[in-house]
């Protein structure tokens, strides 16, 4: 099933507005309506009404009544019909008269209202309609005389029946008025909503833009404040945490920067004493075998640990630079076979621990320094924490921009924990706690995927499935400076 797109705020609030709009102009004219109508149905009925009575009561009646004189009242009260011309109905017993002779009788006089003008011997009115939607006012008068201070029916009832065709067109004429104005009427609402909708959307533009800007780094962004109702309350809000995030970005990168610092110049201030022990070190180690035990165990144990400090030293200097955005590439034309080689025979894996596939023909441009890096600290990190053999992998993938290499260094240890692998390249992150003691600094990983990076790479860590952990380097083929 598609989803709908949801509308815009502009769109909803323009909606809303006219809306509102349509409802109170369909209230009003509603309202309006019923009343005009009212109005007007009441000031015809009420005249009908008060005509007939006075003109009933005005003639004088004999009983007992003949029909040619009943038609002869009956066409005298057709005369004076007001609003309107009406026609007018006389019953005396059986007698049937009208002012219209082929018709002595009406059906739009219902059989209800003869029941109340005859038991109530007063006038009363309905509105009907006829067989064809006709609308009609229909009247009831009994004729009475007064005796002995006591009203008495003469049994003679005169109706009157009243087009309401005058009333109807002028109802139905304000009906069309009212749809031909509601459309131009909220057409006309929409200059105000557009405004309206600009004012309230204004604000809440700029702060999407500011927020924007907040997000690409420019902290010094900030809002004009207009008014003072809510939305200039918001934007206040948004200027006082935006000043607040400045000063505590500013804050962290002050202390970013000491801390760069302190781990630069502790380095480079290490580095000389630490040449100076190396070599000490180095000659002590010679003398060792003339040595008693217990010395010559000493001596090796201040020999590693010395080493250790020194391969510290050096991570330190070199993260250091990578924070420091210092660290640059020397490129040159590499055959990715022949640097893996050399890269294994420095270290001494071209054994049976590391198993190589090697395609030949294979050339990148890259900074042969930092590729033995990350390479020696891949498959060194397999051996040391993974098992061997230790699979390392040459390819090339095409990529959007071109072919792309491709390296997998695969161990046959017993892989990487799940609450270990979204850790593996921090910073002195070891994956066993109590291994204090180890023959890495912790930088390794961090420095690599470092050096990935300068050349424009990823670096990627799992598990397989058969068992063992693996690295895949996927770097441009052409590195970019």
């Amino acid at each position: 099933m598609r989803r709908i797109a949801p509308l815009g705020l502009r769109t909803r609030l323009i909606a809303a507005f006219l809306l509102v709009a349509a409802i109170s102009a369909g209230t009003t004219a509603a309202l309006t309506y019923q009343q005009a109508r009212n109005a007007i149905l009441k000031q015809t009925q009420d005249t009908a009404v008060s005509t007939l009575r006075d003109q009933v009561e005005q003639q004088e009646i004999r009983l007992p009544l003949e029909q040619q004189e009943l038609q002869r009242i009956v066409i005298e009260l057709g005369k004076r019909g007001k609003p309107h011309p009406w026609i007018v109905f006389g019953e005396y017993g059986g007698v049937r008269v009208s002012t219209n002779p082929g018709t002595p009788t009406s059906t739009v006089i219902t059989d209800s209202l003869r029941d109340r003008v005859r038991n109530n011997q007063y006038a009363a009115f309905q509105r009907v309609e006829d067989q064809r939607g006709n609308p009609w006012l229909t009247i009831g008068v009994p004729a009475v005389f007064e005796h002995n201070g006591f009203t008495e029916s003469t049994g003679v009832v005169f109706y009157a029946s009243v087009p309401l065709s005058t009333e109807k067109q002028t109802v139905e004429a304000m009906v069309e008025a009212a749809q031909q104005g509601a459309v131009p009427g909220l057409a006309i609402a929409v200059v105000p909503a557009l405004l309206a909708a600009r004012s309230v959307l204004r604000p809440v533009r700029d702060m999407r833009r500011a927020a924007q800007k907040l997000g690409r780094g420019r902290l010094d962004t900030r809002i004009e404040v207009r008014g003072a109702d809510e939305l200039a309350g918001l934007a206040r809000t948004f200027n006082e945490t935006a000043r607040a995030l400045e000063q505590s970005v500013h804050e962290l990168q002050e202390a970013e920067v000491r801390a760069r610092r302190f781990a630069s110049d502790v380095s480079h201030e290490l580095r000389t004493p630490l040449a100076g022990m190396l070599a000490v070190t180095e000659v002590l180690d010679e003398d060792a075998a003339r040595l008693d035990a217990d010395t010559a165990k000493a001596l090796r144990l201040v020999s590693a640990e010395t080493g250790k400090l020194a391969v510290l030293v050096e991570d330190l200097m070199e993260i250091s630079r990578f924070d420091a955005r210092a660290a640059e590439l020397n490129l040159d034309d590499v055959d990715i076979a022949e640097a893996v080689r050399k890269t294994l025979e420095r270290r001494h894996w071209d054994d049976a621990r590391v198993v190589t596939e090697l395609p030949q023909g294979v050339r990148a441009r890259l900074d042969p320094r930092r590729f033995d890096v990350i390479l020696a600290n891949l498959v060194g990190n397999a051996l040391r924490h993974g098992g061997a053999p230790v699979h390392v992998t040459v390819g090339t993938v095409p990529g959007e921009d071109g072919e792309r290499l491709l390296i997998d260094v695969a161990d046959s240890g017993p892989g990487i924990a799940a609450e270990v692998l979204p850790h593996i390249f921090d910073r002195f992150f070891k994956a066993d706690a109590a291994r204090t003691r180890s023959a890495g600094s912790g930088l390794g990983l961090a420095i690599t995927l470092e050096n990935v990076r300068l050349h424009g790479g990823t670096l990627q860590a799992g598990n397989r499935p058969e068992g063992g952990a693996f690295f895949t380097l996927d770097m441009p083929l052409e590195a970019q400076v």
